[in-house]
């Protein structure tokens, strides 16, 4: 009974942090959503298609991206192409939450699938480490309430007031994300490997963005920077008396939470 309790008191205590944790996410999303609804509205989109991508794509650095290509006059097969490119990252973020819901059925992970991004893989992920297993209402609530439903609704409000907003780097709205996701990242650092993936992948996607591409720095970032990591020696082993403290799934367990 006592242990019950104090699993209650976890999963609250956590919960309370992971919507903390989520009020700057939203600030930004919106931000970066504003952004993005300006600039589609720039290349020609209509309020119905910038919803639809927001709702269908979901993927705001590849739905920037989509848009930049279409100004620059890209075949659709082409924007397709570079804009799976550039959501591979996704790839490694999928793998690092497997471990936790490896026992849901596979329609309910493709639909969590559909709704990760940077923002909700590290707010998930966060608050699994805490608990040590899967809460689907933590990842919901870091995917739809703090990123999905600020991302459309800054979206429309962007494409539909148009002109009415200023250049949006007078407003340092273009800042906004850059800014939020190092602060994800740091808050994600739990040991010298993710260091090691940090500063690799910083280092390398700034410097192939200003040398080349920002899209290709993305790319370079996210591949590299795991590398790196890979390459780094773990840590001593954890006493069996300890193991049971550290974050992640535990033991045995599929990481399911069935309240």
């Amino acid at each position: 009974m006592a242990e019950r309790a104090g699993a209650d008191a976890a999963l609250r205590a956590s919960r309370r942090q992971l919507v903390i944790d989520s009020l700057g996410i939203v600030g930004s999303v919106t931000g970066f959503g504003l952004v993005y609804g300006l600039t589609a509205r720039a290349a020609g989109f209509s309020p119905f298609e910038v919803m639809a991508m927001g709702v269908l794509v979901f993927a705001g650095a590849a739905q920037f991206a989509a848009v930049g290509y279409v100004l620059g006059g890209f075949p659709w097969a082409g924007v397709v192409l570079l804009t799976a490119f550039i959501n591979a990252r996704h790839l490694l973020y999928s793998a690092a939450l497997a471990p936790y819901l490896a026992g849901r059925p596979r329609p309910l992970r493709a639909l969590l699938a559909h709704f990760l991004t940077d923002e909700a893989f590290a707010l998930g992920l966060s608050h699994f480490r805490r608990l040590g297993r899967a809460d689907l209402w933590g990842y919901w609530w870091g995917a739809i309430v703090a990123t999905f439903i600020p991302w459309n609704l800054a979206s429309l409000a962007g494409v539909v007031l148009g002109g009415q907003i200023p250049e949006p780097e007078r407003l340092g709205l273009d800042v906004i994300f850059p800014a939020a996701m190092a602060g994800l990242a740091v808050g994600l650092i739990s040991g010298r490997r993710e260091l090691v993936a940090t500063i690799v992948g910083a280092v390398a996607a700034v410097g192939v963005s200003l040398a080349w591409d920002p899209a290709a720095g993305i790319i370079a970032g996210g591949l590299l920077g795991p590398v790196a990591a890979m390459a780094v020696p773990r840590g001593a082993p954890v006493p069996a008396g300890e193991a049971a403290s550290l974050p992640g799934p535990s033991a045995g367990s599929d990481g399911r939470d069935d309240r």
